[in-house]
Parts: C-alpha cells; structure tokens; sequence
C-alpha cells in the first residue's frame, strides 16, 4: 500500500512536554495530507504503523542511540516498502545519503551557543544535525530567531526554512482572576543557559526583601541545582526562595495566575513557553531582550538584559510596587496571546508540507 506521507513518532513519550506536545497538537491539521504515523503507541483516528517503544528521550542515551540507528538503517527499508514520498519529522532527524526525501522541524541551537564540554548533545548539534538540515528538502522552525540560527550556524539558505510559531493550551493556561500573593515565579528547568543564578542574585537585592519569595518551578538538574541552594544559603534566603521541583497543571495554573510576575530571564530560547502561558493566565512577565523571547512577548513584557542583574531587581521592583502597571500587562498579555494557537501553526506546516508532496 502507499503513504506519500510518513510521520516519524519514534520520540514521542506517553506523557507528553515540549517536543511530543508540539507533536501531538499539529496532527489535526496534518490529517487530511493523507499520512501515516510511524508511533509506538496507537492514535485513534490516524493510519499507523508500530515502531519500537524503546527509542524516546526518557530511556536516556540508550534511547537516542537506538533512535538514530533506527532512523538511519530501518526508517529508510520502511518508506521504501510503503513507497513513501516524503517524511515528516518534529526533530532533526531523517535517514540520510539514502534518497529519503524529508521535511524536518528545528527547535533551537542552545547546545551549540551554551556547549557543555565532553557533551554528546553537543557532538550531536555539531556533526549530526547539520547533515540532516542540508540534506531536507524543507525545514520548519519555531521563530525567526532560531531562522536566523540556522543561517549563521549552519549557512543554511533562507528560503530554505519557514518559522512557524509554536502556541499553548487555552483549556488550561487560563486567566482565573485570583488575588495576587507576594512571590515571584520562574517555570523551566534549572540549565546553565537558563541564567537562574543572576535571577537569585537580582532578588535579594529587593528593597524590601523580606516581604517577598521567589519560587521555582519545575525540574531539579543534578549538576546546577545544588549550586543554586548554595548560593541561596549563602544570601540566607533559604525561607524565602522555594524549589518546588515538578509542579501538576491543576496547582501550577492558580500558581502562575497568583504570582506577582513570571520572571524568565534565559540567555536563549528557541521559543519560550513559560512567556506565553504565563501572559495566557494574565500573569506579567519579566523575560530577556535577547533571542525569540521578544517574537513571543511583543509588547506586553518587560524587557530585561539578561547579563544585567541590577535591570532584572529594577523590573522585579517596579511589578512589585505598581498595581497598574500589573493590570497594564494583564490586558496586554491576554491580547498578545490571541495570536497564538496550535490550529494555525498546524495550518502552516501543512501548507509548508503539502508543497513537497
């Protein structure tokens, strides 16, 4: 039987972030292309073909290594035997030198502008990913920001790749209208890049700093989170500052809506969600001038230099002490957030794939 269109799932987790949610929401879109699922687990409703379980990011390194090797040596046998025309893959990942055409989607270069020494992820971005891209018949990306990446990174033509903005859940990221409480929120993991240490150093320089907290919500790393409750121990800001690690949607949603402000002062992103969800539950933002951050927040953030701890306390001060200003970024936030969602992104890329078909 053919399937022009093969869609490559090999990564996608049953509990779904970041890439597998970006996954999961532009399929509707991608329907009526005529594809076939190449997924480990079945999706109602979609044509699908059953790959092994064994190959998706929570299995580690050995679940990336058989992803590659599945990808380059089984992934082609597959199109070939279903006489496929074009894959699609969410990653930057497709078989290569073997006359699969693909289509595949960018994220960001973080491991090539922050590397980590001796990091497979960084061989990975630096050896692998940068054949995979020239040898595309098309590639998506999230932002102009990450266009302009591939451009310098990786002399990629322009016409070569589409941005397409990624979008958020409105079912869930809500606006509750909740009294605000006296903490500041950042929501992401704990990585270098994220620039966590600055935001500490920025909070304990508040004027009246006793009268606040800063919490941080979502996942521990086993190499900078001890860093950071050292550096928090020595400000003794230990009652003051929380790591809550994992939060549930149903406690972050009121968590984000009660915050005085989501602080999300990170040296680069190919996205930047917790932007958005944040604006979408009419909570202020505080972010970074630099990257896709400002592509995201347009003019219902305040911007911040990131490598800047003192304009990062000035902002933290100002949506502390400014009711208004707290409303102003209230009603546009939620304004802002409107030109998001995953109906059109997935739109886009359909129209983008539809081209090569």
């Amino acid at each position: 039987m053919t399937h022009s269109l093969l869609i490559n799932l090999s990564f996608l987790i049953p509990e779904p972030t970041g890439i597998s949610v970006y996954a999961s929401h532009i399929l509707p879109a991608l329907k009526p292309l005529k594809l076939l699922l190449l997924v480990s687990q079945e999706k109602p409703g979609y044509s699908c073909y059953s790959v092994p379980n064994n190959m998706t990011p929570d299995q580690g390194t050995k679940g990336h290594l058989r992803r590659l090797l599945w990808t380059q040596f089984k992934l082609p046998q597959i199109y070939q035997q279903l006489k496929g025309n074009l894959i699609f893959s969410p990653i930057p990942e497709a078989p290569l030198y073997c006359g699969c055409r693909s289509i595949v989607m960018a994220h960001d270069l973080i491991p090539l502008r922050f590397p980590r020494r001796g990091s497979r992820l960084t061989a990975y971005f630096k050896y692998y990913i940068p054949l995979v891209l020239s040898q595309a018949e098309h590639i998506v990306c999230n932002s102009i920001s990450t266009a302009q990446d591939l451009v310098n990174f990786f002399d990629i033509p322009e016409q070569k790749i589409t941005p397409i903005p990624l979008a958020y859940n409105p079912q869930r990221f809500q606006f509750l209208d909740l009294p605000t409480r006296n903490y500041f929120l950042y929501i992401g993991r704990h990585d270098a890049y994220k620039n966590l240490s600055r935001l500490i150093n920025a909070f304990s320089k508040l004027k009246h700093l006793s009268e606040y907290e800063l919490w941080f919500a979502g996942p521990t790393d086993e190499t900078y989170t001890p860093e950071l409750k050292k550096q928090v121990q020595d400000l003794e800001l230990t009652q003051q500052v929380k790591f809550l690690n994992y939060v549930p949607f149903e406690q972050l949603i009121p968590m984000i809506n009660q915050a005085i402000a989501v602080v999300f002062p990170s040296l680069w992103e190919g996205f930047g969600f917790p932007v958005l969800e944040a604006m979408a539950c009419g909570t202020p933002v505080i972010t970074s001038n630099l990257s896709s951050l400002p592509e995201v927040g347009g003019n219902a953030a305040l911007y911040v230099n990131p490598y800047q701890v003192e304009e990062i306390t000035e902002a933290m001060e100002t949506l502390a002490n400014n009711t208004e200003m707290r409303s102003h970024l209230r009603q546009l936030g939620l304004e802002q957030v409107k030109q998001f969602s995953w109906e059109k992104t997935g739109q886009k890329t359909a129209k983008v794939i539809q081209q090569y078909l």
